[in-house]
């Protein structure tokens, strides 16, 4: 049997696997009136917001402390970290794998609301209006709004 002859659909196969490829999924949540998303694959979980623990000469983002299922977790206040309005009440935690960041933290953000995991085509993200900032991966335009897609391990740095 010729090689060329195993698999007339190879060529659609390799198609197929790139247009995959070509797609993300993002959890989209708000901050303020604006909504912004991150890539799933930071998210470990999303918890409602409780007791947090104010740690003394911590950043200006970091609104305290909380432990999660035995790990003591920090819980930064995005808005604060990115600049953001800040109007409306913070009321879920984005809480990210620690080992996507490179020393380990575990971290979460502080949130307005967790509205649903989208799968984005990167054919539908545009280049960030700032070069410079790389806490920004890129803007969504979807149904006529734009959601500003953040990188959470290069928006703490």
């Amino acid at each position: 049997m010729r090689q060329d002859a195993i698999s007339p659909n190879t060529a659609e196969e390799h198609e197929d696997e790139e247009e995959v490829a070509a797609e993300v999924q993002v959890l989209e949540f708000q901050l303020g009136s604006e909504t912004y998303c991150v890539d799933i694959e930071y998210v470990s979980e999303i918890v409602d917001k409780g007791q947090l623990t104010t740690v003394p000469n911590a950043p200006s983002y970091v609104e305290g402390v909380m432990d999660l299922r035995g790990r003591t977790t920090s819980i930064i206040n995005p808005k604060s970290l990115l600049n953001i309005d800040e109007a409306g009440e913070s009321k879920r935690i984005v809480i990210f794998d620690p080992g996507k960041f490179e020393d380990e933290a575990a971290t979460g953000w502080l949130v307005d609301e967790v509205y649903q995991v989208v799968r984005v085509s990167m054919n539908d993200v545009e280049e960030p209006p700032l070069e410079k900032d790389d806490a920004i991966e890129g803007v969504i335009k979807r149904d006529g709004e734009l959601v500003i897609w953040i990188s959470p391990v290069h928006a703490i740095e």
